[in-house]
């Protein structure tokens, strides 16, 4: 059966490190995924497989783009049901949106530890966590003298042994009808 997975990207274009979406839609091309599409520049691909292992799937796509780009590029795939569940489930409702905070989707390899359940603040009161799902948490992030307190993806430390990648929550709905195009 063929399933349409949306690739969520870490480490695409920043850093130093770039990566036109031409390239990197080949790159998946090369991997014989199919329809294969990119969304915007921050590493959003979307494609097709009958591959049903996800986790070999995705440690292929890892492996394959750090081989050909020469940095490790952790990847976290979505479904499409996945990634239309995380928006319906609308986490940020109740939460006004001011310029001083910014609503983040962690795109989650493993589902959170017990001691990450939501909800959660951190001690230098920069986030707090407001829900999650096996495969996603999702952040109220507050800026400090109007910058982020760091990168969204590694808010959780060592307490987090998966992968996580992140996505503002309106970029994440844009995404979601990009991906159902």
């Amino acid at each position: 059966m063929t399933q349409t997975y949306t690739a969520f990207l870490r480490a695409i274009n920043v850093g130093g490190r770039t990566v036109t979406m031409q390239r990197l839609r080949e790159l998946f091309e090369e991997l014989g995924l199919a329809r294969v599409r990119s969304y915007i520049q921050s590493g959003n691909v979307f494609f097709e497989t009958e591959e049903a292992d996800r986790a070999a799937l995705t440690a292929r796509i890892e492996e394959h783009l750090e081989r050909a780009l020469g940095y490790p590029v952790p990847a976290v795939l979505c479904t499409l049901d996945e990634l239309e569940a995380i928006v319906a489930a609308d986490p940020f409702a109740g939460i006004e949106v001011t310029p001083e905070l910014r609503l983040c989707v962690l795109f989650l390899s493993e589902p959170l530890p017990a001691e990450l359940a939501p909800p959660a603040s951190s001690p230098k009161g920069d986030w707090d966590l407001v829900g999650a799902t096996a495969n996603a948490a999702f952040v109220v992030l507050h800026l400090q003298n109007g910058r982020l307190g760091g990168n969204p993806a590694t808010l959780f430390g060592r307490a987090y042994a998966g992968t996580a990648t992140s996505r503002f929550f309106h970029t994440t709905v844009k995404i979601l009808a990009a991906a159902k195009k």
